[in-house]
């Protein structure tokens, strides 16, 4: 019994041997992971089948522990073929595996060598036997090699991904700054043509200022004379028509006379009205053309807009008297200073808040005719500031009478105005305009709502918003 137990030990320990070899020749945790495991405990296997043989006295076990533990290691070597060292390993097992199971086979089937064939199976035995330990010698010497080789492919490898990665680092790194200088430069092209054509412009503008300015002053001494002999015209008939009383002659001629110096005087009035009307207009256009030659300084927004609400409104309240409005200021206490030219936004503020006064008065005046869609109408001017990101708002609105779409379209354009003829010139929102976008690059926008008799009236009136 302890021979046999001395047996299982030794088939045991060269099992875990054999595994050893194995696993560390054939490189089985990274070429078989999924085999490894068995191969590492493959022992454990022999222990319990070598201890069943004994104890169930089943010496089949025994004759064919050796068959089975080369069949393991030729099909472990089978499943990593494409490794050469795995291929050297099986050619040097496979003729001592091939003559040991045919010479056993023969054993069982009960056949009687003779002397002659016995020897050959002898000297085959001995050759398979010095076959696998040289050979498998070889291997392991080419498995070296070849491992050494390996380790170096695998360093060169691992630089060369390393220079690949650094390589590509820097490929990304300088293809994110050529993208950025694409960037830039197209950002640098589109501001070029931008002030190209803002160049351009300007120049044509100054060119047609120009023109126009001459063509006002030359326009304006003829208007002067106009206005100045209607005048004197009136005048003149008021005293002629005075003098006619001291004149004796006929009652009907009298009268005749005195009719057509009446109708002599309104037409000079008419022409005093609408010359002074054309000397207003050619007085726009030659503000419209000149150029501003103030200069951009640091102003509070705040102030200047509450300085000209009050001068707007207490202009308003000098000219009438009936005039009246509530006005409300809703400014942004941290609103910062900015560069503007004082001058030409306070005229900007002045025309809008203006405007919007008109607005209020006009649609009072509905109000007392019973024409306003509201019982008790409250006329009212707003004017608000505040600051959005990198952005100065300034917004004047009223609840007046609003404006339609098709006057909203039209409302910036030179001599266009919804004002009654001889009160307006329709030259003071498209001055106001070119101010705020051609002097200052801001926008300037309207937003109106005309009344709806479905909501009573409510929401109607005009807001005019400056971005600055």
């Amino acid at each position: 019994m302890a021979f046999d137990i001395v047996s299982i030990a030794v088939k045991t320990l060269i099992t875990a041997g054999i595994s050893k070899y194995l696993r560390t020749y054939l490189e089985t945790p990274v070429r078989l992971p999924q085999w490894d495991v068995l191969i590492k405990y493959a022992w454990i296997g022999t222990l319990v089948l070598m201890f069943l043989g004994e104890v169930l006295s089943l010496d089949f076990i025994n004759h064919s522990f050796f068959y089975l533990l080369f069949l393991g290691a030729l099909f472990i070597t089978y499943q990593v073929r494409d490794f050469r060292s795995a291929r050297l390993l099986m050619i040097a097992v496979l003729p001592y595996f091939i003559i040991s199971l045919f010479k056993d086979v023969l054993s069982l089937l009960s056949l009687d060598l003779d002397k002659s064939l016995a020897n050959i199976f002898k000297v085959a035995e001995t050759f398979s036997v010095s076959w696998m330990i040289g050979f498998g010698i070889y291997a392991q010497k080419h498995n070296k090699k070849d491992k050494i080789q390996r380790l170096k492919e695998e360093e060169e490898r691992k630089t060369l991904e390393a220079k690949r990665q650094e390589l590509e680092y820097q490929v990304a790194e300088r293809t994110a700054e050529l993208t950025q200088q694409k960037k830039e430069l197209e950002s640098t092209l589109e501001q070029l043509k931008a002030t190209q054509a803002q160049l351009i412009q300007s120049e044509k503008l100054a060119s047609l200022g120009e023109l126009t300015a001459g063509i006002a002053h030359e326009i304006q001494n003829p208007l002067n004379f106009v206005n100045n002999f209607s005048e004197l015209s009136v005048e003149l008939a008021t005293e002629l028509n005075e003098e006619m009383d001291k004149i004796d002659i006929p009652e009907k001629s009298k009268d005749y006379i005195k009719g057509i110096l009446t109708d002599l005087s309104q037409n000079q009035e008419k022409i005093s009205h609408h010359g002074k009307r054309a000397s207003n207009i050619v007085k726009g256009m030659l503000e419209h053309s000149r150029m501003s030659t103030g200069v951009k300084e640091l102003t509070d927004i705040n102030k200047l807009a509450d300085e000209y609400l009050r001068l707007t409104y207490h202009g308003l309240r000098a000219k009438d008297k009936s005039f009246n409005a509530d006005f409300i200021t809703d400014f942004d206490p941290n609103l910062p200073k900015i560069k503007v030219i004082p001058q030409d936004l306070g005229r900007v503020l002045l025309n809008l808040i203006n405007n919007a006064f008109y607005a209020v008065n006009q649609r009072n005046v509905e109000t007392g005719h019973a024409l306003s869609l509201l019982p008790k109408y409250q006329p009212t001017v707003i004017v608000s500031t505040q600051q959005i990101d990198n952005q100065i708002i300034i917004k004047v609105k009223d609840n007046g009478t609003g404006m339609p779409e098709s006057v909203r379209a039209k409302i910036f354009q030179p001599f266009f105005t919804t004002k009654p003829t001889g009160q307006g010139t329709g030259l003071g929102l498209s001055l106001a305009y070119d101010i705020v976008t051609k002097g200052h690059g801001g926008t300037m926008e309207v937003v109106s709502t005309v009344a709806d008799p479905d909501n009573g009236g409510e929401g109607v009136g005009t807001e005019m918003i400056i971005r600055l």
